[in-house]
């Protein structure tokens, strides 16, 4: 595995805009260039970044993600954790700022003030501990969305631990998690942010030679449910966001392993 999303970025970015093509809904961005591949073997590079339904693709230094204006946050925030990133570093956590390669600029965090909602890290500060720049990097507005402090402190940090579980476990995961994203949702501030009601993961992992996928929606309250009941069919998860996921995946893989919600080859011990 590449050890993040970025790898040969200053080659990739450069391509990157060629790359985009639009359809009659929505504008589908899909990464041509090397600059986001995970080399699985020696002839044929992975690309692993979803689609996109908006023109905002924002490359970081250790996550990327897709900013959608119209709901002031993003629709993915995907990256790579490994188990060499994992670490019990305790930095001081920094304030929240916006994203300043956003073009239209992310949302400030003062829309949160007096919400009754968390600022949700989507790629989570303890899954970038590795170095303070990583943890700050985090702390962009880009990368929060609304959350109950109930849900994000609850079931949400409970799947978050999983992940580092797997991650440490199988020595590396993809990971592309967001809100979905929809019409008629809450919004706060007066930016209008939206609120999401379900919340997303879909890990991929390659460890073992072959491909395994998983994907979590999760409704945004609070539960004591086991985190496998929340185990649907990548498929599922595609319908409600209108992303493609992992579309670069060799076809019979990538219809296989989405169609599927069967949750064995993971450890949920």
């Amino acid at each position: 595995m590449t050890k993040y999303f970025v790898a040969c970025f200053f080659f990739g970015f450069s391509m990157f805009f060629t790359s985009c093509k639009q359809s009659d809904s929505s504008i589908e961005i899909a990464c041509k260039s090397d600059a986001f591949s995970n080399t699985t073997n020696a002839k044929k590079p992975f690309d692993f970044l979803p689609t996109a339904t908006a023109n905002q693709i924002i490359v970081h230094d250790t996550y990327t993600l897709s900013y959608v204006e119209k709901f002031e946050q993003a629709e993915w925030v995907a990256y790579e954790l490994k188990k060499s990133d994992m670490s019990t570093a305790n930095f001081k956590r920094p304030f929240f700022i916006e994203d300043t390669k956003v073009k239209t600029r992310s949302a400030d965090w003062r829309n949160y003030k007096k919400s009754g909602y968390d600022k949700g890290h989507l790629c989570p500060a303890g899954d970038r501990k590795f170095s303070k720049k990583a943890f700050d990097e985090t702390f962009l507005t880009s990368n929060i969305s609304p959350q109950k402090h109930d849900f994000n402190d609850g079931v949400w940090n409970r799947l978050e631990q999983k992940v580092r579980y797997w991650a440490s476990k199988y020595d590396g995961v993809y990971v592309i998690t967001g809100g979905v994203l929809e019409a008629g949702l809450l919004t706060i501030g007066k930016e209008e942010v939206a609120v999401p009601k379900y919340f997303y993961k879909v890990l991929l992992d390659d460890s073992r030679g072959e491909f395994k996928m998983i994907g979590f929606l999760v409704p945004a309250d609070d539960s004591d449910r086991p985190l496998y009941e929340f185990v649907v069919s990548v498929d599922e998860i595609e319908r409600r966001t209108g992303i493609n996921f992992f579309p670069k995946l060799d076809d019979k893989i990538e219809k296989r392993l989405e169609k599927s919600s069967d949750y064995k080859n993971w450890s949920f011990n």
